[in-house]
């Protein structure tokens, strides 16, 4: 059993595991990367980004982590940048950065792989300088 497998047998509850067994698959197929898990966080590739502040680093191009709650999925580029998908995905809740889904067999997969690919395609199209909440503006 490989280390995400064993970490997916873990979450709780039910529903958050069945989402994530979901989630797996599809964000692998649109990003073309396997999967990583770190903490509680499975993500896919990787992108740099740079601030004005001269502050850098490395983070997952795409990824969600299976809370209580709900699945976050992470969108680094910021929700702003995917209004008009999101406005077909179904129920869920926004951060600036993230994307809170409670039951993912009520959303539009193909909206939501939109969703996730255009994050992807933004952030590793280069070396990315804008903050999350900065698409939101």
């Amino acid at each position: 059993m490989s280390e995400i497998d064993s970490f997916l047998a873990r979450v709780t509850p039910a529903k958050r595991r069945r989402d994530a067994e979901t989630l797996l698959p599809l964000m692998a197929e649109v990003t073309g990367e396997d999967p990583v898990l770190t903490g509680t966080t499975i993500g896919f590739g990787s992108y740099h980004y740079r601030y004005a502040s001269g502050r850098e680093g490395d983070a997952a191009a795409a990824g969600f982590a299976p809370r209580k709650a709900a699945t976050t999925i992470y969108l680094m580029d910021g929700v702003g940048a995917h209004e008009e998908d999101l406005a077909h995905l179904g129920p869920h809740k926004t951060g600036v950065g993230c994307l809170y889904i409670a039951d993912l067999t009520e959303c539009d997969l193909d909206a939501l792989r939109r969703i996730v690919a255009r994050s992807y395609r933004t952030l590793t199209s280069g070396v990315f300088g804008q903050r999350a909440r900065e698409s939101s503006e």
